[in-house]
């Protein structure tokens, strides 16, 4: 039996593999690929220059690779490049990239993408996310590894995620968002750390411990990012095995735009 529905319409030109499935009234573009054991839900819109790894499950109504919704795209030939193993669930749009900001919207693997989530042009998304229902990303966006997103999350360009972060229903991100932190309200703020994300993760005593220190520096001790950053220094000695850690956090606060700062 075929993979593909009769009433789907693929172009000659997409690179299908063989054991792609693709429901009824899906459309699919010429400068598609698709790679092994993907499967596409019926009235789904896969378009542009998209490249789509393996074992992913697309559903319904979804949108994938139109082009940016900015109004000074002019036909270059942008990309959208998903991983293995996401699921996108109904409704998701995601815009390919643009030429003003590295002309590719690129999506990691194993991520859990739920109804009605946005990623616009640009957009970088790491592995094992979960964003829940009505997240909504803006251009320029980049998201960690582990992160979760909660329902209506709104995130404003350019802004950063770290890994392991988390924020709460209807969260407005202005600003970024640093790693293990959990964040809360319109605009966001700063409540916790996701200690128990870390637990289900197999973080250690001595690394949640870390953790604990770094949310203290930088919120807690009442001293600018800068001296805050040194005392988090500090912790790789006193935990050598949060020292990855204690490296991610300094690597993301060290790249934090003056405009945007950090959620506080």
């Amino acid at each position: 039996m075929s993979l593909i529905h009769a009433t789907a319409v693929i172009d000659p030109k997409a690179q299908l593999d063989s054991t792609v499935s693709v429901g009824p009234y899906s459309v699919i573009g010429p400068h598609v690929k698709i790679d092994a054991g993907t499967t596409v839900g019926p009235h789904v819109v896969i378009e542009g220059h998209t490249t789509i790894g393996k074992n992913n499950r697309i559903f319904q109504f979804s949108s994938l690779g139109a082009i940016p919704q900015d109004k000074k795209y002019a036909g270059e030939p942008c990309e959208l490049i998903i991983g293995n193993d996401n699921t996108i669930r109904e409704f998701c749009t995601f815009n390919m990239g643009s030429p003003g900001g590295g002309a590719v919207t690129r999506v990691g693997d194993r991520n859990w993408l739920m109804a009605y989530v946005h990623l616009a042009h640009d957009c970088i998304v790491g592995n094992d996310t979960t964003f829940a229902n009505n997240s909504q990303l803006a251009g320029h966006v980049v998201v960690g590894d582990f992160v979760i997103l909660g329902g209506f999350t709104v995130v404003h360009q350019f802004v950063h995620i770290g890994a392991h972060s988390m924020t709460a229903m209807c969260s407005l991100l202005f600003a970024h968002l640093p790693p293990f932190v959990m964040c809360q309200g319109q605009p966001a703020a700063a409540r916790s750390m996701n200690y128990e994300g870390l637990r289900r993760r197999g973080f250690s005593a001595e690394r949640i411990s870390a953790v604990k220190a770094m949310y203290k520096a930088l919120y807690r001790d009442d001293l600018s990012l800068e001296a805050a950053q040194s005392k988090i220094s500090e912790l790789a000695s006193s935990h050598p095995e949060a020292h990855a850690d204690v490296q991610m956090m300094n690597g993301f606060l060290a790249n934090v735009s003056a405009e945007r700062g950090i959620v506080r």
